[in-house]
């Protein structure tokens, strides 16, 4: 999976469509991330220790497939490059993630 939490994304299928978000955490086993305010769900919390009970809303997890990064303003696929660096007489590969049409660094 090529999102990484702090990523900024836009909601390209479901109920939120267009709707922009920060990625809060990424699942990779279930290829799945939770996005700041998208796929709100109501949930009845049990008061138990410091936690007042309650219906709360919360965000729950969106496949990962129906998201996309944003860069400038415009979703775009993301990619890898991978450079081979020697130093010393030692080889090291080094991946960096790009944008897909463009090929600009994302960082």
């Amino acid at each position: 999976m090529k999102l990484k939490r702090g990523d900024v994304v836009v909601v390209i299928a479901g109920k939120d469509k267009g709707q922009k978000g920060k990625i809060l955490s990424v699942d990779r086993k279930n290829d799945k991330v939770i996005v700041e305010g998208i796929n709100k769900v109501t949930k009845h919390q049990k008061p138990g220790r410091g936690v007042e009970g309650g219906i709360i809303e919360k965000e729950a997890p969106i496949s990962a497939s129906n998201v996309m990064y944003l860069l400038d303003g415009k979703p775009v696929r993301l990619g890898y490059k991978v450079e081979t660096v020697v130093e010393n007489g030692k080889k090291t590969t080094v991946k960096t993630r790009i944008a897909r049409p463009s090929g600009e660094q994302i960082d």
